[in-house]
């Protein structure tokens, strides 16, 4: 849960972005709900499945099991 600048109590969910996304949203997604910037997501999954390649069956999974953010 997140606090807005009104004191009121936001539910920070978990969604595959719809717009800026490059392949299924998730690494954006991720970015969101964690506050983080894209480009650094998108570099640790790249590293990860470069480095174990179990970073490309994470992603998979992601992109079948997170749903697309609401419109």
């Amino acid at each position: 849960m997140l606090i807005d600048n009104g004191g009121t109590i936001v539910e920070n969910k978990l969604y595959r972005i719809r717009k800026g996304k490059i392949i299924a949203g998730v690494c954006g997604g991720i970015a969101k709900y964690f506050g983080i910037d894209t480009k650094i997501v998108r570099l640790l999954c790249v590293a990860l499945i470069a480095a174990y390649g179990s970073g490309l069956l994470v992603y998979i999974a992601f992109a079948l099991f997170v749903p697309k953010e609401p419109r």
